[in-house]
């Protein structure tokens, strides 16, 4: 329903984009779309005739309302974030494009006015009636975040910025930011961090805050940002992790993800998994519980503890129990 504060003009002007959308709708159509009576959604459409906008009407079982010749279009312009939610679409595969509160959505509608109405209308079904499974809570980078430290890489500016990590705890660094990398939907931060003098990768959804600092840096010559992210994803957090497996670096390979660490050959028949993590539990029961390989956790205490628990659970999985009622 339309909110019961907004003004008369309000509605006409939102009466305005939904007939750019959707044009040939019927008044019980607009009605619905803006959440009033069809006898509001006429008047609505009285009031832009009146300030002249040519509103014309089709008769017929195939007609309805539809913007007549003699309105310019807008000119295409797109706000910061709206052009910057574009490029992020368009990347990840993920945006909120039925939602016109979003940028991505505004952005969207603006692009929808501009086109011809052979290829309007089924683009305004598809926004319509198609939906994508909406990433988890916090999971996609804010614009604004991203925009500041894209800006501080182009200008070769130190950030300061504070960091959760997935485990809750928080903390401040300053950061010389080399890229912006996004890997399988995920936007991370390849950096050298100078609050532990090392190269790190954080992910965008968890900085918050980044703030420019008068300090400059140069990257590293040759940088191959992707490559090195994936070195380091492992790399750098809480908990030390170290897990033998008792099969070929060939075999194990394909099941190690670049989170998981670093991955070397021993023996000819043996091989090492080396890094850290934040989430121990996370690392126990999803990642290593997924290889279908024997191994061995050689340390930390953290990460033994944690796969001790999950043995525990899965073991009692599987004991015997009483009748069930």
């Amino acid at each position: 329903m339309a909110a019961s504060g907004d003004s008369p003009t309000a509605r006409a002007l939102r009466t305005l984009d939904v007939l750019h959308t959707r044009p040939g709708i019927t008044a019980g159509q607009l009605g619905e779309a803006l959440g009033v009576s069809d006898r509001a959604a006429r008047r609505y459409i009285a009031i832009l005739r009146e300030a002249g906008i040519p509103v014309q009407t089709e008769h017929g079982p195939y007609g309805g309302y539809r913007i007549g010749r003699g309105l310019r279009l807008p000119p295409l312009v797109f706000t910061a974030s709206e052009a910057l939610g574009l490029v992020m679409a368009v990347l990840d595969g993920q945006h909120a494009a039925a939602d016109p509160t979003d940028p991505v959505g505004s952005a969207l509608t603006t692009l929808m006015r501009a086109l011809p109405e052979a290829v309007g209308r089924p683009a305004a079904m598809m926004r319509a009636h198609a939906l994508a499974t909406p990433r988890p809570p916090g999971s996609r980078p804010d614009p604004e975040t991203t925009t500041a430290l894209v800006a501080a890489i182009a200008s070769g500016h130190r950030v300061r910025i504070t960091y959760r990590s997935g485990a809750g705890s928080a903390f401040e660094t300053d950061v010389d930011p080399w890229a912006v990398v996004v890997r399988f939907g995920t936007w991370y931060l390849l950096c050298h961090s100078h609050h532990a003098d090392a190269v790190r990768t954080y992910r965008i959804d968890r900085i918050r805050s980044p703030r420019r600092l008068e300090s400059t840096f140069r990257p590293p010559d040759a940088l191959d940002p992707v490559a090195l992210l994936e070195r380091h994803l492992g790399m750098g957090w809480d908990h030390a992790t170290e897990v033998v497996f008792d099969a070929p670096y060939e075999q194990v390979r394909p099941h190690v993800g670049p989170r998981m660490g670093t991955l070397e050959p021993l023996e000819e028949d043996r091989c090492r998994l080396v890094g850290t993590t934040t989430n121990t539990a996370m690392y126990a029961g999803e990642y290593l519980a997924a290889i279908p390989i024997p191994f061995h956790v050689l340390g930390g205490p953290e990460l033994r503890a944690a796969v001790a628990e999950v043995a525990a659970r899965m073991s009692a999985a599987v004991a015997p129990v009483g009748p069930v009622q």
